[in-house]
């Protein structure tokens, strides 16, 4: 009866440290790890098809965009794309960014199924830190400050330390792409992760800034008279397509 009340007491605990709005983008959160996750499988298959009647992605070619099989892929990563999205608008960066790890145990398990690519033992370590490390954030999550506007978002964004950070990642995604990529790329899965990695890094934060203007909009606080929510908006379409370009040549070449 103790283990009982006390279980119950944590949960009421778990429960109240999270507000309504951290709930929401959790639950988002959860749902587009599992589209994207899958959405990798199912591209993988489309460029795998296309790259064996036309030329590579992997080397440069675009004939997987002629591929329904890929585009099924495509429209399945869009949806969990668009509940990501909307994650950011309810939650911290910092509760929704992490649950994207979960599209990789998604993705472990289908190309497993799918692929009859096999996960070695390190791979199911490396789901289960994944699966520790997404849970222990979210149990701490702290609450969002509360934002008036996107303007608010665009003074923070323009900090000198923020602006510093965002240069060096401009300039380590271009010597990335044009230096180290022509010479490694079809041999060093790490310059592509990288170039991804840098790339996400900055659309996290315009991906939110977006989320918030439309739900300030949503609310009756109209975000979209202002020159900012479409300056976030150039940023997150850029980031999106150079992340996509080179998460195809991944795909296929690994």
């Amino acid at each position: 009866m103790a283990t009982e009340a006390s279980t119950s007491a944590a949960g009421g605990i778990w429960v109240e440290g999270m507000s309504a709005d951290n709930i929401k983008g959790l639950v988002l959160a959860l749902s587009s790890s599992f589209f994207i996750g899958a959405s990798f499988i199912v591209k993988k298959k489309g460029l795998k098809k296309a790259g064996a009647s036309g030329v590579r992605a992997g080397v440069g070619g675009y004939s997987y965009l002629y591929e329904p099989l890929w585009w099924a892929g495509m429209i399945t990563m869009i949806v969990g794309e668009v509940a990501n999205f909307a994650a950011y608008a309810f939650a911290p960066a910092i509760l929704v960014t992490p649950l994207g790890a979960l599209s990789i145990i998604i993705s472990a398990a289908l190309a497993d199924i799918m692929l009859k690519e096999k996960l070695h033992i390190f791979g199911i370590l490396g789901c289960v830190l994944c699966v520790v490390g997404s849970t222990t954030i979210v149990l701490h999550a702290p609450q969002e400050r509360t934002i008036e506007s996107v303007a608010e978002v665009w003074d923070l964004a323009t900090e000198p330390a923020f602006l510093s950070y965002a240069a060096i990642v401009l300039a380590a995604t271009f010597v990335l792409i044009y230096y180290f990529i022509p010479r490694y790329g079809q041999t060093h899965i790490m310059v592509y992760i990288g170039v991804c990695s840098l790339v996400g890094s900055l659309s996290v934060m315009s991906v939110k800034a977006l989320g918030i203007a439309l739900k300030l909009t949503f609310s009756g606080m109209n975000q979209l008279i202002y020159p900012q929510t479409w300056l976030f908006t150039i940023v997150v379409v850029a980031c999106i397509v150079t992340q996509m370009n080179y998460l195809n040549k991944v795909i296929l070449n690994y």
